[in-house]
């Protein structure tokens, strides 16, 4: 393979672009599941849905075993209908973890039963001039929010007749901006710019036709922001999961919007040893600006995967984004280092070849550089990475 993987950035951006477009709340993914499954069907991969919704597409590799996988989510952040109020506006419950803080303010589609309504997440106290210093004293949280639909809506019975309902789905506009000098704002980056790297990853792999020692397999989840992930999208064959995601460039953060940010550990526990290892040591290798993080608040489609029962090794690969799950920024630059990485990894010879089994015995298992390991080295037992 090439040493320099040339990532189209055009594609990339188009990509990310025409996903933000797509309204996708957990629970509300279909449109979005239909945008990647035709594109990953152009770029030749041989893909299947779960009953709900998660695509799974194989990329065919040299050898079956120990595949690898690749994943991000489909699902965004958003609300749904609580209450319809009497005041003839909207209680909204959140989907996913975000503040009602970064909801006020907010344009917003209310999918109903009788169509598609505009709508504004609001401040219970919204107007300065009614309210005076009350506009800035009040709480911040979703009972102190709701929603105006720009509909005429009087009342509960007008809201009714509308066609609105509790849980009527609501969708979050993503407000996206391209800047000239790299730099991404926009709702929803989390993670759609996920989704978009593994696209444009696909899209290199396919140009420059590049061969993989192992099948690979790329996975779009629809439920990560809830909590259920990837637990329902391996295939046995999958010795190793990669998730793209987000990192959080914050106080206390070691997270950069530039280059990759590898997650070493996230509130679940840390992640794979030997599989951050090579993905860090391949940063080195091809001049991937590289930096490392930990996160206590977070958790991602890998935690989920191993949460259901599968025995595999996870790493989670992230660009950095400032105000996660608010208005998000991130840089190109960290896509397109992302994308990079991607494609040395899953071109990359298998190191832990025992790991084409389910369950096999000591030898050939890996070892971890403790005085005990040295010891065992000294004495001839079969050395791994």
């Amino acid at each position: 393979m090439q040493e320099e993987i040339a990532i189209d950035p055009e594609y990339l951006k188009s990509r990310l672009r025409e996903l933000l477009a797509i309204p996708s709340p957990t629970g509300f993914t279909d449109e979005a599941v239909r945008y990647i499954a035709r594109e990953l069907e152009r770029l030749g991969l041989e893909i299947v849905l779960t009953r709900r919704g998660a695509i799974r597409a194989r990329r065919a590799g040299g050898v079956a075993r120990p595949a690898r996988a690749i994943v991000s989510h489909v699902d965004t952040l958003g609300a749904q209908v609580k209450c319809l109020k009497d005041n003839g506006r909207l209680e909204l419950v959140s989907i996913g973890h975000w503040s009602a803080r970064f909801a006020e303010g907010a344009r917003v589609s209310i999918f109903s039963g009788k169509g598609i309504y505009r709508g504004t997440i609001l401040p219970i106290k919204a107007s300065g001039h009614t309210f005076n210093d009350e506009v800035d004293s009040q709480p911040t949280g979703w009972s102190h929010a709701e929603l105006r639909v720009d509909a005429l809506a009087r009342n509960r019975h007008d809201l009714g007749q509308l066609g609105i309902d509790v849980g009527d789905i609501v969708a979050v506009d993503p407000q996206p901006e391209f800047l000239d000098n790299g730099f991404i704002v926009s709702r929803h980056l989390d993670d759609k710019a996920g989704v978009a790297v593994m696209l444009a990853a696909l899209e290199a792999m396919t140009r420059a036709k590049i061969e993989t020692p192992v099948d690979t397999y790329w996975l779009f989840t629809i439920g990560e922001e809830v909590g259920v992930g990837a637990s329902a999208v391996l295939v046995p064959e999958i010795a190793s999961l990669v998730a793209i995601d987000n990192g959080t460039t914050a106080p206390g953060q070691n997270s950069q919007e530039f280059g990759v940010t590898l997650a070493m550990a996230d509130q679940t526990g840390p992640f794979d040893y030997h599989l951050s290892k090579k993905l860090y040591d391949l940063c080195g290798q091809h001049g991937i600006t590289v930096q490392k993080d930990v996160f206590r608040y977070y958790r991602s489609d890998a935690a989920s995967a191993v949460e259901a029962g599968h025995d595999v090794r996870t790493a989670l690969l992230t660009f950095g984004v400032d105000a996660s799950h608010g208005y998000e920024r991130i840089h190109l630059h960290a896509l397109i280092s992302l994308a990079r990485l991607t494609i040395h990894y899953v071109a990359s010879d298998v190191q832990i070849e025992r790991d084409a089994e389910d369950v096999s015995g000591l030898r050939g298992f890996t070892h971890q550089r403790t005085r005990t390991a040295q010891r065992s080295l000294t004495l001839n037992e079969p050395d791994t990475p």
